[in-house]
């Protein structure tokens, strides 16, 4: 609760002009030790002065309806909010908060005597080029970046507090939570006719809002259970760094709650729906996978389009209104192309092509991961089909780390028929939810294969089953080779399989001896797709 005033006090004097902090910091005179330059970067909220090995952000002095800034001690909070959320995800890139003051003299100084007049958060500096955005750009993104940003979001959004009960009296709870954005997207978008069409930006509202009220439930139910929390907010490639070879989330929304306090999958889905716009689908699907596996969200599924569609409209409505400030006429141009490229994405979203099913099956050294991961990509609904990996599932039902190896009994029949149980199980769920599967195990049985042409069948899907196929010696010298994989197989396992009687096969057969790219493109030509 705020303090009432004493009325005995003097009044306060009104703020100084935040142009003076400005020019302040903007001289390299007034850093210890001085920097031979200031660059500056700036934002609608804030403005970033890089000085030396240390970066100085002030909070602009703006108030929006989702932001309020507009007073010096909002601004103080404000900086002292950001320091403690991002302290979460980067605590060596967040430093303190200092004042900047002025003296009986009228000068300024940083974190010296005298009455504060603006406020600063310090951090550390770090080269532009680590941005994950450039990263992306300049294509030096790997898929051991992408497998350890997967990673650090996941553990950030286990040990995330939930959302306040502040939240839910103020209606911004469960499906309340992303209602107020679609609705204020839909109102935006339509008062914007000369660059969106009329009549698709009412298409996509209407469809909002069913895929809205189909899913309500699903959505408060998530908010009871705790999924609903305080997370990110803006989790984008321009908000992550890599620092010491580790991605670092940073720049979390400290301003609104009701933009960070949101469920897991929504914050998860601006980095999908990131890059899925900047073409890097392969990337996007793998984070996907990653994430399922390291949470077993797989209940967040259904409401995965909504979440993808919701963050690219406001993508484009950001852009929109960045377009209607622009004076260069490119520049103007630019940003009416990238608001209609955002806003196109956001229908095709809610409007994705039919789940299937396709398994993957072949004795151990086949290539069955290498391949169902390049597949996945290209299958069903944004940003791909989920890859159920036997492998990965034993690890996880056993309770150990995916590289630790199993004893002997963890492959025993019973083991086995549970393991592939639960695979079912799972690709049930997830064609439940619209999403295509990839299954990927060895499927030597033949009821084993029966069983996932049955789940076709009931689920309705379209099936295709492949047989990856190769000679003893190549399967032999794969799995000896193989370093840091989830499977135990060995060249002895190997040896046991070809003794297997696999009854009649009658999946389409791959002939996978060359290049796994090769393999690749040959599998998705038989899935009528394009590689």
């Amino acid at each position: 609760m705020t303090a009432a005033p004493c009325l005995a006090s003097p009044p306060r004097p009104p703020e100084p002009d935040q142009d003076a902090v400005v020019r302040f910091l903007s001289d390299p005179a007034s850093y210890d030790p001085k920097p031979a330059e200031v660059q500056r970067i700036e934002t609608h909220g804030a403005l970033v002065f890089l000085a030396g090995e240390r970066a100085y952000k002030i909070k602009r002095a703006v108030r929006y309806p989702y932001m309020d800034f507009s007073t010096l001690e909002k601004r103080r909070r404000a900086c002292q909010r950001e320091l403690a959320l991002n302290a979460r995800t980067a605590p060596t890139l967040y430093r303190e908060v200092v004042p900047v003051t002025r003296d009986g003299e009228g000068n300024l100084t940083l974190d010296g005597p005298g009455e504060p007049v603006e406020w600063v958060l310090v951090m550390a500096r770090f080269a532009q080029d680590r941005l994950l955005s450039a990263l992306a750009t300049a294509g030096g993104l790997t898929a051991k970046i992408v497998d350890d940003l997967a990673d650090a979001i996941a553990a950030f959004h286990d040990h995330a507090p939930p959302a306040f009960e502040g939240l839910h009296a103020a209606e911004l709870w469960g499906a309340r939570s992303i209602e107020w954005v679609v609705v204020e997207n839909n109102e935006e978008l339509a008062a914007r006719g000369d660059l969106f069409a009329p009549q698709e930006a009412a298409r996509l509202a209407a469809i909002s809002l069913d895929h809205l009220k189909r899913h309500a439930a699903l959505l408060d139910a998530r908010a009871r259970a705790g999924l609903q929390r305080l997370c990110h907010g803006d989790l984008h490639l321009r908000n992550v760094v890599l620092l010491d070879g580790r991605p670092r989330l940073f720049d979390a929304i400290e301003f609104n709650d009701a933009i960070a306090c949101i469920d897991v999958f929504y914050d998860l889905a601006f980095l999908l729906m990131d890059l899925e716009h900047r073409g890097l689908r392969s990337f996007s699907n793998q984070v996907l996978n990653r994430y399922l596996h390291r949470r077993g969200d797989l209940r967040a599924l259904p409401l995965l389009p909504l979440f993808l569609s919701a963050r690219a409209t406001v993508r484009a409505k950001v852009a929109a209104s960045l377009e209607a400030l622009e004076h260069n006429p490119q520049a103007r141009q630019e940003r009416r192309n990238e608001a209609v490229s955002y806003f196109t994405e956001a229908l095709g979203f809610l409007e994705p092509a039919p789940p299937r099913l396709v398994a993957v099956g072949g004795l151990s050294g086949s290539g069955k991961s290498s391949l169902a991961r390049r597949l996945a990509p290209h299958l069903g609904a944004a940003p791909g089909a989920v890859h159920l990996r036997s492998d990965l599932l034993r690890k996880a039902m056993a309770g150990v780390e995916d590289q630790q190896r199993l004893p002997a009994e963890a492959y025993s029949r019973t083991a086995s028929d549970a393991v592939y149980a639960r695979m079912m199980e799972q690709a049930a769920q997830v064609l439940n939810a619209g999403h295509s599967v990839v299954l990927d195990a060895v499927f030597a049985r033949p009821e084993e294969r029966a069983t996932v042409a049955e789940l076709a069948k009931t689920q309705g899907v379209d099936f295709t089953g492949l047989w990856l196929w190769a000679e003893a010696d190549v399967l032999k010298q794969r799995v000896t080779a193989r370093r840091h994989d989830a499977s135990d197989a060995t060249a002895a396992v190997v040896e046991q399989q070809l003794g297997y009687d696999l009854g009649r096969v009658d999946w389409t057969q791959v002939d996978a001896r060359g290049p796994r790219e090769a393999v690749a493109k040959d599998a998705l030509s038989l899935l009528g797709l394009r590689s």
